[in-house]
């Protein structure tokens, strides 16, 4: 029976392999206890679940798990953003939540995440427990069941929507006013768990607005649900294609994630809205903090940081470290080159839904397109460009790969090694202050190779030498 293990962001698995009612009851036990040991139990769990295939049904069974335990259940009446969960746990001060999603995962997976009484997504000693319980109890019916009747009458279900609670607290933090006067915004929620949070509150406040893919649809239109240059190029041709459009915003499948299209149909790299709203809260709406950003984020958000002379904290990817620096107030913003993001005074977790907003409020309070402010930007602190490609390694080279990696060669393309730092994966810090990052997959023989540069002929040359320090001269 295949283990239990818990990635960056919770479970992940493929609907009926692995990721089956039973080994869902466990996982859900394995929670309960937890929390239970923590002495938590006593505030409840709310339990939600994105637009994929069987999302009500799961939840519903970890609700007669939870609540078979003894345990309150907040059960969401529809499918619910990932960040909205968030907000409800601090909101009601539960001891976490039960969140059944795959983010931006093909439509074959689903995923168990649970975020605990701080609002985060759970760090590694939380899932390590939680793990261990679980894989403790693989092939055992070992979990507390109760009937959803049972537990209504008993009081340890109560069915919620925190869509309106949620919106009321974005209106205090996003100036719709502003964006009204942009013009038209297209929306893609990416038939996701976004519909509903991004169009309807624009329209509400006057924006004029164009959407697309704001169905259901557990299929995600034969694509991963990822707001990704890749998979959204329906979106951007409609953004393209219609010149009333000043901007396009779309989420992935539990909105945690965010993708920015120029109004002249240019997606914007995640890497580079990071550190234009990095600058943006500062300057202009007198934020005071530092910034977190992992591992693997461009040093664009650097650049910004040293001109307003704000602290920089790198973390290992997984946001629930840059979340962990949100809970504790030290910094304003907090990034992913995966496209996550979040702010001082939100939640500390991903949130694609303010991401958009927020950047809609800036083009609008700037009155330039993306492309131009980022042009204002690289005016100020430089030009910096960033790449990620996967190399596969063959049964050889994976034998051999610690060892490879392992290694500070004296330099790459011919600029001299300043440093290394192994905090996630190795990152090579060169003299003109490009770099490389080499992170390997933990599930598949896979390298994540992660390189930035002023130009992009320094860029390629980058990417070629981190190939061939893999992989050997091909």
């Amino acid at each position: 029976m295949q283990r239990i293990t818990f990635g960056t962001s919770g479970w992940r698995g493929i609907l009926c392999e692995d990721f089956i009612f039973e080994n869902v009851k466990v996982v859900t036990q394995a929670i309960a206890d937890h929390v239970k040991s923590n002495g938590e139990a006593g505030k409840g769990i709310i339990v939600g679940y994105d637009s994929r295939f069987m999302g009500e049904a799961f939840a519903r069974e970890a609700a007669r798990v939870l609540t078979g335990s003894g345990i309150t259940t907040f059960l969401c009446v529809r499918d619910t953003p990932t960040p909205v969960i968030s907000f409800e746990i601090l909101r009601r001060r539960t001891a976490g939540a039960i969140n059944f999603t795959a983010s931006h995962n093909p439509p074959e997976y689903n995923g168990i995440k649970f975020s605990p009484s701080w609002g985060g997504p759970a760090l590694p000693q939380t899932t390590d427990d939680i793990e261990r319980r679980a894989n403790e109890m693989l092939g055992e019916i070992c979990y507390n069941e109760c009937s959803i009747d049972e537990a209504v009458k008993k009081g340890l279900l109560v069915e919620i929507d925190p869509m309106q609670h949620y919106l009321d607290d974005l209106a205090m933090k996003i100036d719709f006013a502003a964006i009204a006067k942009l013009g038209t915004i297209a929306v893609n929620p990416l038939y996701g768990t976004a519909r509903g949070y991004l169009a309807e509150p624009l329209k509400a406040h006057g924006v004029k607005v164009v959407q697309m893919n704001a169905n259901r649809d557990p299929y995600f239109g034969g694509f991963p649900p990822e707001p990704s240059e890749k998979y959204i190029q329906d979106f951007i041709k409609l953004v393209r294609q219609d010149p009333e459009i000043a901007l396009g915003i779309a989420t992935d499948g539990d909105a945690d994630r965010f993708g920015i299209v120029d109004g002249d149909g240019t997606f914007i790299e995640p890497n580079y809205i990071i550190a234009l709203l990095l600058d943006y809260l500062v300057r202009v709406k007198g934020m005071k903090g530092g910034v977190g950003r992992s591992v693997a984020t461009s040093h664009l958000v650097d650049a910004v940081a040293k001109m307003h002379d704000v602290k920089v904290y790198e973390t290992p990817v997984g946001f629930k470290f840059v979340g962990e620096l949100i809970a504790q107030d030290k910094i304003i913003i907090g990034g992913e080159e995966s496209a996550g993001l979040t702010i001082k005074g939100h939640v500390p977790e991903k949130d694609g839904i303010l991401a958009c907003l927020l950047v809609a409020e800036m083009v609008a309070h700037e009155g330039m397109p993306v492309k131009a402010l980022l042009e204002r930007l690289y005016s100020k602190v430089g030009r910096y460009l960033t790449k990620r490609i996967n190399l596969t390694l063959s049964p050889e080279l994976e034998e051999v790969f610690p060892e490879r990696i392992a290694a500070t060669p004296a330099s790459f393309a011919g600029e001299p090694v300043k440093e290394k730092i192994t905090i996630d994966g190795n990152k090579f810090i060169l003299e003109d202050g490009s770099w490389l990052l080499f992170r390997k997959s933990g599930t598949e023989p896979v390298v994540r190779l992660y390189c930035e540069a002023s130009s992009e002929e320094r860029l390629q040359a980058l990417v070629d030498a981190g190939r061939e320090f893999i992989l050997g001269k091909g």
